[in-house]
C-alpha cells in the first residue's frame, strides 16, 4: 500500500513525498535538520535513487545514487569546479572531468577513491596542455 504526505522526524528533519512500508518511495524531498541540506528525486524503499542534493553552502550533486551514496554518473559542483561523470560508492570513480568554471582550467581521465589517478590530461588556465599520464609514468622510472 502507497501512501504520502509530510514526515517529521525526532532531529527537526522532514519529508515529504511518497511512502511504502514505513520508507520514502516515489518521488519526495527529505530536509535535514534545521534545513542543513535538502534532498530532491525519486526514492526506492527509503534509500535515494535519481535526484538532486543540495548542502547548506550551496554545493550541489545532480545525478544517481545507491544504498544513499553517490553512485553512476552524476554532476557535482563546489564553489568554481564542476565534476561531471562517474561515481563509485560516493567518490569520483573511474573516468569523469572536473573544470574550473573561472579560468578554464581542466582535468579529464580516470580517479581512483575520488583522486585524480593520474591517467588524463590536464588543461591549464593560460591554455597549456599536460599528459599527466607522462608525468606519472617518468615519476617511476
Amino acid at each position: 500500500m502507497s501512501s504520502g504526505g509530510r514526515f517529521n522526524f525526532d532531529d527537526g528533519g522532514s519529508y515529504c513525498g511518497g511512502w511504502e512500508d514505513g520508507k520514502a518511495h516515489g518521488h519526495g524531498v527529505c530536509t535535514g535538520p534545521k534545513g542543513q541540506g535538502e534532498y530532491t528525486g525519486s526514492w526506492s524503499h527509503g534509500f535515494e535513487v535519481l535526484g538532486v542534493y543540495t548542502w547548506p553552502s550551496g554545493n550541489t550533486y545532480q545525478g544517481t545514487w545507491a544504498q544513499g551514496k553517490r553512485h553512476g554518473i552524476g554532476l557535482e559542483s563546489k564553489g568554481k569546479w564542476v565534476y561531471k561523470g562517474e561515481w563509485t560508492h560516493g567518490f569520483k570513480g573511474r573516468y569523469g572531468v572536473r573544470e574550473c568554471t573561472g579560468n578554464g582550467a581542466k582535468y579529464e581521465g580516470t580517479w581512483s577513491n575520488g583522486l585524480q589517478d593520474g591517467y588524463g590530461t590536464e588543461t591549464y588556465s593560460d591554455g597549456g596542455l599536460h599528459n599527466s599520464k607522462d608525468k606519472w609514468l617518468s615519476s617511476l622510472s
